[in-house]
């Protein structure tokens, strides 16, 4: 079966409802693997079994979480992630049995990726991080909300200590897949880096109930826009903090890992008038994908090359690990192009000590840096310089929280 009898067949079956079967048939497609015989398909399900996730002894990839959260949105498949777990090895879990025989299937070893450096990545389930590992001693981490027409997300907000009326800056920081607003600040000690710089940071929420597998729903027309979807929302919780804490609403920046990242992008593609500058961390570009089959092709493949911005550029830094099989690195380029980096190019190259080397492009034009683009080499799809405390980080890379809110405090809105 060719690519676009199988794009067209998977869509049929998305159509109807067998959400496991156009998953698997689009995995099968991308792993270079032929359409399934009618004895592997087995029998129509019109209501997919939950699965549990895969992972792989030693040097591991996981392939697919959850066969019908991965279906019904594609951001699901950046859970397919090849890592070890703090301890060095994590354990085979295998699909229930009531699972599908075709979606059984789709948990397949990979192992032509073995051997890839694991430092100290781990995925979520370990443990749930302590307090300390959170925020610092002094800052306060508090819950909140926020409602409006397209719903209700909650979110935690750090407030530094010793603010004393001073407006500060204010980081948005969106989460990836399976990850909670905990999870997500202990990983990327973010908050520590706010403390000391004097930064609010605000994390939002993606409930499960917004997408089975938290993800946020970057690859949904409806969410890629200003002013409806989950657009809204993250702008809406953003404007209350803005309201209630003194916030300089000239240096208000979004950043994200994975599908939050994409989700950072699409932020700063839609309200360049609220953020002064983006994080993006294994992500993809604003548009890279429509719909459930383009995202897993823009996933593995990189999605279609954007138009660039027509407007003045958010500035951007971007963090990719060139062995990331998850989301590939190639899109960190398609967030370049769609950004509208222009301007001088100078390359630094660099090894964190005992870790990860890395080169960092710098794009500067009439003397301000207005975009840096940062490949970590022999990194997997984790943030880099993260904390084991968090899931999906990697300690071994240079610490991309404080080198985003370097940038970030460089750029401030001229029109506050």
């Amino acid at each position: 079966m060719l690519d676009q009898d199988i794009m067209r067949e998977a869509t049929r079956l998305t159509r109807a409802g067998q959400l496991v079967e156009a998953t698997a048939l689009l995995q099968r497609m991308l792993h270079g693997v032929g359409a399934p015989t009618a004895a592997e398909a087995g029998p129509a399900r019109s209501t997919p079994a939950r699965l549990s996730p895969l992972t792989i002894d030693g040097e591991a990839t996981r392939v697919g979480e959850r066969a019908r959260s991965a279906a019904r949105d594609a951001a699901a498949q950046v859970h397919t992630v090849q890592h070890t777990t703090a301890q060095g090895t994590s354990k085979q879990d295998m699909p229930s049995r009531g699972a599908s025989a075709l979606a059984r299937k789709r948990f397949v070893r990979r192992d032509g990726f073995g051997g890839l450096p694991g430092g100290g990545l781990r995925g979520p389930g370990l443990r749930a991080p302590a307090a300390h590992e959170i925020a610092p001693e002094g800052a306060r981490f508090v819950q909140g909300g926020f409602s409006n027409a397209a719903g209700h997300r909650s979110y935690k907000l750090l407030i530094p200590s010793g603010t004393h009326g001073r407006q500060l800056p204010l980081v948005v920081m969106l989460h990836g897949c399976t990850q909670s607003p905990d999870d997500f600040a202990a990983g990327t000690r973010m908050n520590f880096a706010g403390e000391e710089q004097g930064c609010f940071v605000v994390y939002p929420e993606q409930p499960s109930g917004a997408n089975q597998s938290k993800c946020w729903n970057w690859f949904r027309t409806g969410d890629q826009q200003r002013d409806g979807g989950e657009p809204s929302l993250i702008a809406g919780i953003t404007r209350q903090v803005m309201q209630d804490h003194a916030v300089d609403p000239r240096r208000v920046y979004v950043a994200g890992l994975s599908a939050g990242g994409a989700a950072a992008a699409i932020m700063a593609a839609t309200y360049p008038d609220l953020y002064a500058a983006a994080g993006i961390h294994s992500g993809l570009a604003c548009g890279a994908a429509r719909d459930l089959p383009s995202a897993l092709m823009a996933m593995r493949q990189g999605g279609a090359a954007p138009a660039a911005a027509r407007g003045p550029a958010v500035p951007t830094i971007v963090f990719h690990g060139d062995r990331d099989a998850t989301v590939h690195p190639i899109n960190s380029d398609r967030i370049a192009q769609s950004a509208g980096a222009r301007g001088t190019v100078s390359v630094v190259r660099g090894r964190e000590p005992g870790g990860h080397a890395y080169t960092r492009k710098i794009l500067t034009d009439r003397g301000q840096v207005t975009s840096e683009y940062w490949t970590i080499h022999g990194a997997a799809h984790a943030w880099s310089g993260g904390s084991p405390a968090g899931s999906y980080t990697d300690p071994k890379g240079p610490d991309a929280s404080r080198e985003m809110l370097r940038f970030f405090l460089a750029h401030a809105r001229a029109d506050g």
